[in-house]
């Protein structure tokens, strides 16, 4: 006959006398699912198929492939387990899950838990999980912010130099539109950051926590801080030189590059092995990249295409991005220039914000969203 009881990390798992706890307090699973919590662990290890879910566990009941998705979901959910990370369950694409935890046999004269180890679970520990899900929502959004800006610092030295109306050793022109342009955009970036951060770090408080949360996490972060930014921006225009400039980056625009975001960070949370950093970068920027190519493509501008407009609209100033369109063949900042820089631009934003957070979630030794 098979041992009664098992303990991994801080829980006991007694089949017979069918309860999971946790530091001696019970943790609530229906009977289903704590038989395939009792499947995995009597073999730790190893592969534990679809089939046999179905065949030991559901004991022939016709069910989908969700049901049992929502189990493993759950259990992972009342153990703190991360499908992108897991340190309990290990999912194997197509075929099914393996508990990858240590597992201790308990002998029938053991005690489920220790005095000791749960006078340790009787302090703040109880209350830990909700502080730690706090602590680690204003990390995560302080270093999307910190990535935005430095994002920005790139983003305007980029445009500064393209922008210059003459060469920087020339004059103090050139040079007052590169600091200019750094210092909007570090601003920009600075708020963007913090917006689109602080939006995919909520996804953490999601119960499941998929792709998609990390996305509209993103998208909604991005949506307001774009739509703010183009508010205030226009109110500023309109208030200095009677006019505005139009139609500037907003919230649609916004709402794409957060959600491109968004769905970088849940990538590079994703990634297997230790937290690595240049792999979020790529993660980041590539799905973000791509987002920054479109937005032109469907009418939007973002940066550079807002700056051109304001070129235009004002044409006394000293700015000028028809030095950038003329690499790319173009008289004046045309739609191939817009939807290149556009793509840089989300490259810088999207691979330094998910960078930051990346580097969060090294220092706080959680996984992001997923």
């Amino acid at each position: 006959m098979a041992p009664g009881r098992y303990r991994f990390e801080r829980f006991v798992l007694d089949v017979q006398d069918r309860q999971l706890k946790r530091d001696d307090a019970a943790v609530e699973l229906n009977g289903r699912y704590l038989d395939a919590l009792a499947l995995l662990v009597r073999e730790p290890g190893r592969l534990v198929s679809k089939d046999r879910f179905m065949d030991e566990v559901w004991r022939g009941v016709p069910v989908t492939d969700e049901a049992l998705t929502q189990c493993i979901r759950t259990l992972r959910r009342q153990l703190g387990d991360e499908a992108g990370r897991p340190r309990f369950i290990e999912t194997v694409p197509k075929h099914g899950y393996r508990f990858i935890a240590t597992v201790e046999v308990m002998g029938e004269e053991e005690a489920p838990a220790p005095p000791v180890r749960r006078e340790m679970a009787a302090t703040p520990v109880s209350t830990g999980p909700a502080r730690g899900a706090w602590s680690r929502f204003g990390l995560m959004g302080g270093a999307g912010m910190a990535g935005g800006g430095l994002a920005g610092v790139f983003i305007g030295l980029f445009y500064g130099f393209g922008a210059a109306p003459e060469p920087l050793q020339a004059g103090i022109g050139a040079a007052s539109v590169l600091l200019v342009l750094v210092c909007i955009s570090l601003v920009l970036g600075l708020i963007a950051g913090a917006g689109v951060g602080f939006g995919v770090a909520a996804a953490q408080f999601a119960l499941d926590r998929r792709w998609l949360w990390s996305l509209l996490g993103g998208a909604a972060g991005g949506l307001v801080t774009g739509a703010i930014g183009k508010l205030i921006g226009l109110d500023a225009f309109n208030l200095l030189f009677g006019q505005s400039p139009g139609q500037i980056t907003g919230a649609a625009e916004g709402a794409l590059i957060g959600g491109a975001v968004g769905l970088g960070a849940w990538l590079a949370s994703c990634l297997p092995g230790p937290v690595r950093l240049t792999p979020g970068f790529a993660a980041g920027g590539l799905s973000t990249a791509a987002a920054g190519l479109i937005a032109p493509l469907l009418g939007g501008r973002l940066m550079g295409g807002s700056l051109d407009l304001l070129a235009q609209r004002f044409p006394g100033s000293r700015l000028s991005l028809d030095q950038i369109g003329a690499v790319f063949g173009e008289t004046g900042f045309g739609p191939v220039s817009q939807a290149v820089t556009g793509a840089f631009e989300g490259l810088m934003f999207g691979g330094w914000v998910v960078l930051a957070m990346t580097l969060a979630r090294r220092l706080t030794g959680r996984p992001g969203a997923s």
